[in-house]
């Protein structure tokens, strides 16, 4: 790495973060990673990079005592997008948003879109587990008449969440699509889950207009994204299979590589 590799707070140190971080450090791209950002001050991280700061607070972005980021990449949990990304946003550092569902209520997405300009930064959403984004936000740019989403997981993957009180997780012997509505109640009720219906939402036709079932489906190894849209551009039907991130079943594999690649489009000189 060189001082002229772009400099990167990631937010979280958990299964998400730690694999971007190994990957980044792998690949050899041309990022430092300056400094994590967790809650507990006392936490003992592992396998942080040679020179990478632990911090705890969002004003330790500009402090003055360390090298200030370019990018902030959040992956720690929708708690933290808000003091993060208006930390960010207002110091005019680009701020990269993982858990989405933080803008599933409230007014937090348009107060980041009124920082990022007023301070000449970008709020970026990486398409996570997703696949085919980029067909649907440019389908959008004409009229979108529907967008379905639906997210089908293996039972182990919708533990802990309320799907337990839909139904018999365990005792499932086929597909069961337990929740119906739009993709603000999805994600609303299922963060960890169901964050990634926010971003098909964001790139088509919005939170209250973008439909998504949620589906328990025994058969199902890995976790399964089907996109469906329809309007003036023509007809998408889009399929993706993601194997679950290894140290956490609620996530995919794909959702660490989408903030790789996003980090790396930003530090590269071919942006793809």
């Amino acid at each position: 790495m060189s001082g002229s590799d772009l400099p990167v707070v990631l937010v979280g140190w958990g299964a998400i973060a730690r694999r971007v971080g190994g990957l980044l450090a792998e690949r050899g791209s041309p990022v430092r990673l300056i400094a994590v950002a967790t809650r507990d001050a006392d936490a003992e991280l592992q396998d942080l990079p040679s020179g990478c700061r632990h911090v705890t607070s969002p004003d330790e972005l500009t402090d003055g005592a360390g090298e200030r980021p370019r990018l902030v990449v959040e992956a720690a949990g929708r708690d933290s997008v808000a003091p993060w990304g208006r930390a960010a946003l207002s110091a005019s550092i680009d701020f990269a948003v993982s858990s989405t569902s933080a803008f599933a209520s409230g007014d937090l997405l348009e107060e980041f879109l009124q920082l990022a300009r007023g301070n000449r930064a970008q709020l970026l959403v990486p398409p996570g587990a997703l696949g085919g984004i980029d067909a649907l936000a440019a389908a959008s740019r004409l009229d979108l008449a529907s967008v379905r989403h639906d997210i089908i997981k293996p039972p182990a993957a919708w533990r802990g969440t309320p799907a337990e009180n839909a139904c018999n997780l365990a005792a499932l012997a086929k597909a069961h699509v337990f929740f119906e509505g739009t993709a603000r109640q999805a994600a609303a009720a299922y963060p960890q889950n169901a964050n990634v219906a926010v971003i098909s939402a964001l790139a088509g036709i919005g939170l209250d207009r973008t439909e998504v079932a949620l589906v328990a489906d025994p058969g199902a190894a890995c976790n399964i994204h089907r996109i469906r849209a329809s309007g003036a551009f023509g007809e998408m039907d889009l399929t993706l299979t993601n194997r679950p991130l290894a140290t956490n079943p609620k996530s995919s594999e794909m959702t660490a590589l989408s903030l790789v690649r996003l980090i790396e489009n930003r530090a590269g000189a071919l942006v793809l």
